[in-house]
């Protein structure tokens, strides 16, 4: 029969060529033997970081979604329902189309919660990590003003990614029957390598002087979303090392990053390069899972070479010796091919074999699909960054949005030239005014920036990006003041403490402050970390009248532009 077989071979030999070069690129059968360590290292963190997300999203999801919430899940997705009827679910695709009540919202999180552990421990991993997908999409979906961060794009991509790159089965260990294949390595690799040079190339594109004239990073640590206290000492350091960290930005971004095309040695000085670079970061701001998902996608720089050497000799001998990889097949495919050929056999295989054929091609037929499609959208959208208006069929890219994951990255475009504030303040009598204190965000001027990272305070750090805008076009400030009107629990669990536990105050505003840093002999006089200097009212003082409706009582005057 194999005789029979190769004297029809040329009819269908180059149909085999290709389904050979396919299954060599997507099918993880034919995967990278010299990926194992690596994997696993970044699969722990991954699972660690979706933890993370999970574990924050415990605190606050019913505060900023829920029924009582200040965005309520539930109200958006009637809105999205009602204009787009069936296409809702492609659209905005979440489990909450189940049921967007709290009780349905905990379980969501709880169970991506439980999938996160099991994925850390390696139990099924493409099950643990479907279902922690699936759960944190859900809200992502969701949480409208809450869920538009740059990272929550990039978790989801390198989520969806690997599903496909985990090793198969209950407990697989470093998963050596089931090698990462070399398509679904290269998508994540590529994700880290996009996240780093469209980032320098927004830099360039944005015409931001602060990057053309090295006073980017001048005033970057105490002007970022939620600083930290080793952020405060670096803050103070001269100027000149502030330009060598510009330069050293833009070298990395848009060169060293380079290094990820070339073999071996390249990738492993491009490594000891970004990794060191990334821990400065976290220390010294908290820019949530971010940097730590950056970081454990470096890891796939590595091979088991490089790391094999740490090992206890007894770990060491389970993993397969180093081989040079083959070369994509260009000739006469495999003889396990041409088994495999829809040409007449002289047995016809069992029913269980016939079906686990089926199914393997079907995998490897999703794999390459959904792959190539991701490979294409995200390609397109950095080749569109530079020549807008080149010709690329866009149907592709828009039709994966909903799902971000092919995502177009770009971080610190513009740097922000100060640090504002928005604090909400309540009132009995309209005289005398309580803030509302918050549990991460700067407010007291004697406490410490604190280092929350991975953890991500979302409501918080919307207050950031709000800031710098006027109310009207962050309308959950507003929101929030009717929310602490009617003392609502779940809203005020984003708070440390309800400064009107008996009953609500019948007036609550929101201020806008510019915070500094304080000078070192400041610190040393005062003990204080910041100063600040109150800009006016940022958004309307509202009031609750007897009939239970929210009215404005005093309005904001128009702020100066914020440099």
């Amino acid at each position: 029969m194999v005789r029979t077989l190769r004297n029809f071979a040329p009819s269908f030999l180059p149909v085999s060529i290709a389904t050979g070069r396919v299954a060599w690129l997507f099918d993880s059968q034919a995967g990278l033997a010299d990926k194992f360590l690596p994997r696993w290292i970044f699969l722990r963190a991954l699972a660690a970081i979706y933890f993370s997300a999970f574990f924050s999203l415990l605190f606050q999801i019913d505060g900023l979604i829920g029924p009582q919430g200040i965005l309520p899940a539930q109200r958006y997705l009637d809105a999205v329902q009602g204009a787009m009827g069936l296409m809702r679910f492609w659209y905005a695709p979440t489990l909450f189309w189940i049921s967007a009540g709290s009780h349905a919202m905990m379980a969501v999180t709880w169970l991506g919660l439980i999938a996160s552990v099991a994925a850390f421990c390696n139990l099924w991993p493409r099950l643990s990590f479907f279902v922690c997908f699936l759960c944190f999409l859900a809200f992502v979906t969701a949480a409208q003003d809450f869920s538009g961060y740059q990272s929550d794009g990039m978790l989801l991509e390198a989520g969806f990614i690997a599903l496909f790159f985990a090793p198969r089965g209950l407990r697989p260990g470093l998963g050596i029957a089931s090698p990462p294949s070399r398509a679904s390595l290269f998508l994540l690799q590529w994700e880290w390598f996009r996240i780093y040079f469209e980032s320098g190339m927004v830099k360039l594109l944005s015409g931001d002087q602060q990057w053309r004239n090295f006073t980017a990073m001048d005033e970057y640590y105490q002007n970022g979303p939620l600083p930290t206290w080793i952020g405060w000492y670096v803050e103070h350091l001269p100027h000149w090392f502030h330009a060598a960290t510009v330069v050293g930005t833009l070298a990395m971004e848009l060169a060293v990053v380079l290094l990820l095309f070339l073999p071996g040695r390249a990738r492993l000085i491009c490594f000891f390069i970004v990794t060191p670079w990334e821990i400065g970061v976290i220390l010294t701001a908290n820019y949530t899972f971010l940097n730590y998902l950056v970081l454990s996608l470096g890891f796939l720089l590595l091979d088991d070479s490089s790391i094999r050497w740490l090992l206890p000799q007894r770990f060491r001998n389970t993993l397969p010796e180093p081989q040079q990889q083959e070369s994509a097949p260009t000739s006469e495919p495999p003889l396990s091919i041409l088994e495999n050929s829809d040409e007449p056999k002289a047995e016809i295989p069992p029913a269980p074999r016939r079906f686990v054929r089926v199914l393997a091609t079907a995998r490897l037929f999703v794999a390459t699909m959904l792959l190539s499609w991701i490979g294409y959208a995200t390609t397109a959208e950095m080749v569109r960054m530079l020549w807008s208006d080149l010709p690329l069929p866009t149907a592709p890219i828009v039709a994966l949005e909903p799902f971000r994951i092919a995502n177009q990255y770009g971080l610190f475009a513009v740097m922000t030239r100060g640090r504002y504030e928005i604090e909400f303040q309540g009132s009995v009598d309209g005289q005398n005014w309580t803030p509302y204190l918050f549990r991460y965000k700067p407010q007291a001027l004697n406490e410490a920036p604190g280092i929350y990272a991975p953890y991500q305070p979302r409501f918080e750090w919307n207050l950031w990006f709000a800031s710098l805008g006027d109310w009207q076009q962050s309308n959950f400030v507003a929101l929030t003041e009717e929310r602490l009107l009617e003392n609502d629990p779940s809203v005020l669990g984003l708070f440390k403490a309800n400064p009107f536990p008996q009953a609500p105050p019948r007036f609550v505003k929101a201020v806008l402050w510019r915070y500094w840093f304080t000078s070192m002999a400041e610190k040393r006089h005062t003990g204080n970390w910041w100063k600040r200097n109150l800009l006016g009212l940022y958004a309307p003082v509202v009031t609750r009248q007897q009939d239970g409706k929210f009215s404005a009582v005093e309005w904001p005057e128009p702020l100066a532009p914020h440099d």
